[in-house]
């Protein structure tokens, strides 16, 4: 089988990097988990902190197989999935193969492509520049809106009408205009609290 096959099932994917470490941003920081970030994103953020990944052909594809063996041998039985864009790709051998593992599933998008895999957790997380599909509103468990300049916090409110009641809501500094912009944010949430912080604590702590 040729690797344009065995990328339209899922079995291979650009796998940027993986490793072991605690959840830095949203509702499970502090949680340890695997981290995979997967290679290839059309959003284009120009803020984005990883955009190392955004051309899948830098990055070598890997055997799903060999990540899921990776995955499933830490102490903590939870991985999570990030980019890039995740939703690039057919994520549902990944998520297979994990459950038969026991492994957790977490996901973190910008839901901008059909949501394929079985996830324990969805972070959806916004970009203006390219929305979410309308469906992924109502599987989110968090959302997780990045607050770069003062106009994001419409951006945030229009978001949050589209999701569940039963979703958790966030604002999180981006991290370049960290101290330009926390005090907005702190005033923010306290006049509208709905809204909860999130930090992105392992960069304050220096960790992965």
């Amino acid at each position: 089988m040729n690797d344009e096959k065995l990328l339209e099932e899922g079995k291979i994917l650009p796998l940027v990097e993986e490793f072991y470490t605690l959840q830095g941003e949203g509702y499970n920081t502090g949680k340890a988990a695997y981290f995979i970030r997967i290679g290839g994103c059309d959003i284009g953020c120009k803020w984005c902190d990883s955009k190392f990944s955004w051309n899948p052909e830098l990055h070598k594809t890997v055997n799903v197989d060999e990540i899921v063996k990776n995955a499933a041998s830490q102490p903590a039985k939870a991985i999570v999935v990030t980019g890039g864009e995740p939703l690039n790709y057919n994520l549902d051998y990944l998520c297979i193969e994990l459950k038969k593992q026991k492994v957790e599933t977490f996901l973190e998008t910008a839901g901008n492509k059909p949501l394929t895999g079985e996830w324990d957790w969805i972070c959806l997380s916004p970009k203006k520049n390219n929305p979410p599909l309308l469906d992924i509103y109502k599987k989110a468990n968090e959302l997780k809106v990045i607050i770069y300049s003062i106009e994001d916090f419409e951006w945030a409110e229009e978001a949050a009408k589209q999701v569940r009641n039963e979703c958790i809501l966030y604002l999180q500094p981006e991290w370049s205009m960290y101290n330009k912009i926390i005090h907005q944010t702190v005033s923010y949430i306290k006049n509208n609290p709905k809204w909860k912080i999130s930090l992105q604590s392992h960069k304050f702590m220096n960790i992965p």
